[in-house]
């Protein structure tokens, strides 16, 4: 039986519907659907996922707490990290420059002097000054050279630092090393096996400050023996690093280094520029640190590890959330 003319006219409407929208689906497939596809990526529009972050540094105190605190820090903003500690400076330079390792804590003065013996050789005129803005400068100029980046420099300093007990400085008034060096009083000074020869050392005390150092025993850098001697009294002044939270409690105090003698070593991140960790939402992120992190706390930090046995990740990151730089 021959269909009916309504029904020949329907079919035939259901046909051209038909077609229209199979010409509607495939203009959004081509031309400028195509814009609309790549942007999502077939998952929404998802993020494609971070690369990882390689923290390095050196392996004593001081520096594994840094490490656990870029670490913690990172992957508080989402990153992937992981950590790769080294014996020392000469191990992990070379492959921070290449890559290897993404981001280290550093300190401002003693990498720009090793840079600059680098690419200037033994004989090379110091660049590093108790200034931290010059410094960090000086710094900036020699990476960029290397490919690395230097980031904000913390408050925060590890330099020579010279004690006397808390008596000694009461009896005479002493904040400062311009102060002992006014008092005239000959001392012995409880130092290291080099400290005689060297410029931030006894030459330093004796030139600088006109301080009259009559003999040093060498006892080694912020040892117990260094800190004990001063206490008994065996020696005035004694020799340790401007983060050693230990000496308060044996009734010692540092004299304040107000003549710029030692050099501004203040922890600064240290960045491979092209790597993960080249960014600016990195840079935010660690310089979060440095705009919070003093040289008291980097020395109760140290303390906490040393003395009281508590593991580097987890003094990190009880920092971290009480300064409210990571969630809790």
């Amino acid at each position: 039986m021959r269909p009916s003319l309504t029904s020949s006219r329907m079919t035939s409407s259901r046909l051209l519907l038909g077609a229209l929208g199979l010409t509607l689906v495939l203009s959004a497939c081509g031309g400028g659907g195509g814009d609309a596809f790549s942007e999502g990526e077939g998952d929404g529009g998802a993020a494609a996922p971070r690369e990882t972050i390689t923290v390095g540094g050196a392996t004593f105190t001081e520096s594994a707490v840094m490490i656990e605190m870029y670490k913690a820090l990172l992957e508080d903003g989402g990153y992937t990290v992981e950590v790769k500690p080294v014996e020392n400076r000469e191990l992990y330079a070379p492959e921070l420059e290449s890559g290897t390792i993404d981001v280290v804590p550093e300190y401002a003065a003693t990498m720009a002097e090793f840079l600059n013996l680098e690419a200037n050789g033994p004989d090379a005129e110091p660049v590093a000054t108790g200034e931290v803005d010059e410094t960090v400068e000086a710094l900036r100029t020699l990476a960029k050279d290397k490919g690395l980046e230097v980031l904000e420099p913390a408050e925060a300093a590890n330099q020579n630092a010279f004690f006397v007990t808390e008596d000694f400085a009461s009896q005479n008034s002493l904040t400062t090393l311009s102060d002992l060096g006014e008092l005239g009083q000959p001392v012995v000074l409880a130092g290291t096996q080099e400290c005689p020869e060297r410029p931030k050392c006894q030459l330093g005390l004796e030139q600088v400050y006109g301080i009259d150092v009559t003999e040093n025993l060498p006892l080694g850098f912020g040892s117990v023996q260094n800190k004990q001697a001063v206490v008994e009294g065996d020696a005035q002044l004694g020799l340790a690093g401007t983060t050693d939270a230990t000496l308060e409690g044996l009734g010692l105090v540092v004299l304040e280094d107000d003549k710029k003698l030692q050099n501004a070593d203040n922890l600064v991140p240290l960045v491979h520029a092209e790597g993960p960790a080249g960014t600016e939402e990195v840079a935010d992120v660690l310089n979060s640190l440095s705009g919070e992190l003093t040289t008291e706390d980097l020395g109760e930090l140290n303390r906490r590890v040393d003395e009281d046995r508590e593991q580097a990740a987890d003094v990190a990151r009880d920092y971290l959330t009480e300064k409210g730089l990571i969630g809790s």
